[in-house]
């Protein structure tokens, strides 16, 4: 492969990361009260507890990735179920959070969509996870 062709492969990929991050931080902060800290692993929070991150090649992984707090038992059972898009992250997939893939062709928009209002709900205060639609 030519430089030439490996650099356009590279910012392809980067326009397609672009596009969704931005499709991906839509979702999260059209919820209650919620904010984004972070550039490169960015964090969506409500009232300063993390719900859901973006992460971009987190510890050398090569992922492009979204990692959301599950309810007991779920990341793994998610990892299980299907390996080839669900991961445990390291660090905090042991305390409960699970790994999407986001390189895949195509993306389930209205899946991702249902995993973080779940995720938003169990973190968010009582009174804004009420508001938000499963």
């Amino acid at each position: 492969m030519t430089r030439s062709t490996t650099l356009a492969l590279g910012m392809a990929r980067i326009g397609k990361e672009h596009r969704r991050f931005a499709r991906l931080t839509k979702l999260c902060l059209a919820l209650p009260e919620s904010t984004a800290d972070g550039e490169q692993h960015t964090g969506f929070l409500v009232r300063g507890r993390t719900f859901a991150y973006h992460l971009v090649d987190h510890h050398g992984d090569g992922r492009f990735a979204l990692c959301c707090k599950a309810a007991a038992g779920e990341s793994k059972r998610l990892a299980g179920a299907d390996p080839a898009r669900f991961f445990v992250p390291p660090y905090i997939g042991p305390k409960g959070w699970f790994g999407l893939d986001l390189d895949a062709a195509v993306i389930d928009w209205k899946e991702i969509e249902r995993l973080v209002n779940a995720n938003y709900r169990l973190v968010a205060p009582k009174t804004l996870a009420a508001r938000v639609g499963s």
